[in-house]
């Protein structure tokens, strides 16, 4: 069960939002594994729209085999975090598709609220035989017309310090693609220990992330 204070802790990393850094493979914060990977997922507006809708409902998460529980943030948290503005060629903001300046909370078709910056979760990975608590924040959250999708950063408790976004993206010949980028290393003396199977564990699941937005649309 997601403690009440889950909220109000901070982040266990200082590179918040380097995940958008265009040189994260080349120059990761000091200390830490940078990754990136790009699973394309389909074709077509109807394909995007579905994806980035799932990407922002915890989709890829539960398709992964996690197990997600989302705490309540504090509306007074929630007004204070950042949601980018996207300008159009003009230089006139394009109004957000998914997120919301007003603080309203936004909905999937199916009535799933969607991913919000600020949000919290505790995310129950997998670790055999076990399953691992996993708590973390969401970071920053992108809404632009051909790309969308969110970041989150881990709290303490985390088996791992850092962050990792899932962004949808379109390209012009209308492919759809997953794009993951995450920078990581070991929380904590123990997980240290245990870095080779946390690097293999990432990996296993890095690869299911792409699988879990190819099937159908729903």
């Amino acid at each position: 069960m997601i403690d009440a204070d889950l909220w109000s802790r901070p982040v266990s990393y200082g590179a918040v939002g380097a995940t958008q850094a265009p040189d994260l493979l080349q120059y990761p914060p000091a200390g830490y594994r940078p990754l990136e990977r790009r699973t394309r997922i389909g074709h077509g507006d109807a394909r995007f729209a579905w994806a980035s809708t799932a990407v922002l409902s915890w989709v890829v998460q539960k398709n992964s085999g996690f197990r997600v529980e989302t705490g309540h943030t504090p509306d007074y948290v929630s007004e204070l975090t950042y949601t980018p503005v996207t300008f159009d060629e003009s230089g006139e903001p394009i109004k957000p598709s998914h997120t919301s300046a007003t603080g309203e909370t936004i909905y999937a078709p199916d009535g799933t609220p969607l991913i919000a910056p600020g949000d919290t979760v505790l995310l129950g990975i997998p670790f055999w035989p076990f399953r691992v608590k996993a708590p973390a924040r969401v970071v920053y959250v992108v809404d632009e017309p051909t790309r969308r999708g969110f970041a989150y950063g881990t709290l303490p408790g985390h088996p791992e310090d850092g962050e990792e976004a899932f962004i949808v993206e379109q390209t012009a010949d209308g492919a759809v693609w997953l794009v993951l980028r995450a920078f990581s290393r070991p929380a904590t003396w123990y997980w240290w220990m245990v870095a080779p199977v946390l690097r293999m564990t990432q990996a296993f699941y890095t690869r299911r992330y792409g699988r879990a937005l190819a099937g159908g649309m729903e």
